[in-house]
């Protein structure tokens, strides 16, 4: 039994020892200078194609006009509200596009024109279309993805970019 208890206490001491010996090695090596790594950051701006979706003359007051962007596999819709909204474009401020994949999930949302909301058949996760795209209700945890818009004087209708990662992708341009 006394073996054991000197065994302990030889235990005690080196392990104070050890722990001493690396406070005094960090601390060293705070105090020496490093040469500080260098890392090249990635760039933060994706460069989205130009692409036309539609013109004005196609769209009709609070009904969806399928589109896709930014390529074939990105469904999304136009949509003319008929009031200025949050992100809106056009002579009246109320053309917006969305991708209509659930940021949550990735199922394809529907439009309801009563309320103004996308609804997801999955979780139901709502987005409200006059307020960008803001999620609210459901398991989703970001906002519906809302193309940036560019209308021209003859009333064509291009998407230049996408405010929010499509569900689905590390980067929205394949």
């Amino acid at each position: 039994m006394q073996g054991c208890r000197n065994l302990v206490n030889v235990g005690r001491r080196q392990f104070l020892k050890g722990g001493g010996a690396a406070a005094a090695g960090a601390v060293a090596g705070a105090m020496v200078p490093s040469r500080g790594a260098r890392a090249t950051p990635a760039p933060a701006r994706v460069t989205y194609p130009s692409n036309r979706l539609a013109n004005l003359a196609d769209l009709k007051v609070n009904e969806p006009f399928d589109v896709a962007y930014p390529d074939q596999d990105s469904p999304g819709v136009l949509l003319k509200l008929g009031q200025p909204v949050e992100g809106g474009t056009g002579p009246d401020g109320d053309v917006v596009g969305f991708s209509i994949l659930c940021p949550h999930k990735g199922y394809a949302l529907a439009y309801d024109p009563a309320d103004r909301v996308f609804n997801c058949p999955g979780h139901y996760s709502r987005f409200d279309a006059e307020k960008g795209g803001l999620q609210i209700w459901g398991h989703a945890t970001q906002n519906l993805p809302q193309f940036q818009l560019r209308i021209e004087a003859d009333g064509e209708i291009y998407a230049e970019g996408v405010d929010e990662l499509l569900y689905g992708r590390v980067s929205n341009v394949l």
